[in-house]
């Protein structure tokens, strides 16, 4: 599933419509991507929309549009587990996974969605959407202290670390391989309960999971390249896929088991139970 860094990868895909007018809408009016929406009205409403700007906050993305009339129009898209944004060329055609296609002069914005987990979400009005300002303060915010964590862990003190960090309403942006990655670095294991943290190990866990994701974002949320880049050698994400993979810090082998529901990487020099 797209976590932080890859929904501000695919968001920058559809900069090229930044100040351009939207000249048609094609979408797929009975795919799930729509529920609790109705499609049709979205169509309406973007055709002759201006898109000024856009942001992504935790997995989700906002895409503010001003209408032919001036009504502030607010696009929200979540990918999902499959879901990616693209911008495709005039007269493109949409394939069966796409599900938005917004046409402008000289560009096609498309959503495309395979397993359909993912939604599209339409507001209108001057105030922005309660399923947008709802959204937790993001981990690289002033909001994010290590109080504010410690508190959380306590109050979930006997849930797994591992899906602790998954919970959107603390850790929004964070999934399973950031997860991974701010407990291998943090050397936490991913089994240890919550509320079993020192406060020393809280402060690691609060410091590295800020690291993770600023330097997630500075190594794929602001790439400018066709395919999702890797973080480097030194991060245990490249690491975590391969069967007999290794610890970049211990060189032993890495541990990968099913914990809450999620596949788990650890290594098991570093991240002891």
């Amino acid at each position: 599933m797209p976590e932080l860094a890859e929904v501000e990868f695919y968001r920058r895909r559809w900069n090229p419509g930044l100040g351009h007018v939207v000249t048609e809408v094609r979408l797929h009016p009975k795919a799930s991507v729509f529920r609790g929406m109705d499609p049709i009205e979205i169509g309406r409403r973007l055709i002759g929309a201006t898109l000024r700007s856009s942001e992504a906050a935790a997995k989700q993305m906002l895409f503010r549009f001003t209408a032919a009339d001036t009504t502030p129009l607010w696009l929200g898209i979540h990918l999902g587990m499959t879901g990616e944004l693209s911008a495709q060329p005039t007269g493109y055609t949409p394939a069966k996974r796409d599900h938005l296609v917004l046409g402008q002069a000289g560009r096609s914005l498309v959503f495309s969605d395979a397993r359909m987990f993912g939604r599209v979400q339409i507001a209108i009005g001057k105030e922005e959407p309660a399923w947008w300002t709802e959204i937790a303060p993001a981990i690289l915010s002033s909001a994010f202290t290590v109080e504010a964590v410690s508190i959380f862990l306590q109050r979930r003190g006997r849930t797994a670390i591992k899906p602790v960090l998954l919970m959107q309403e603390r850790f929004p942006g964070i999934g399973n391989w950031m997860a991974d990655e701010i407990l291998w670095r943090a050397g936490i294991h991913p089994k240890r309960l919550a509320g079993s943290l020192a406060p020393s190990e809280i402060k690691a866990l609060h410091r590295e999971t800020r690291r993770v994701a600023e330097g997630a974002l500075k190594i794929i949320g602001a790439a400018d390249t066709i395919v999702l880049p890797d973080p480097p050698k030194t991060w245990l994400f490249p690491h975590r896929w391969e069967n007999g993979g290794k610890c970049p810090k211990t060189r032993a082998p890495l541990i990968r088991e099913d914990i809450g529901g999620r596949t788990t990487c650890w290594s098991p020099g570093r991240q002891k139970l």
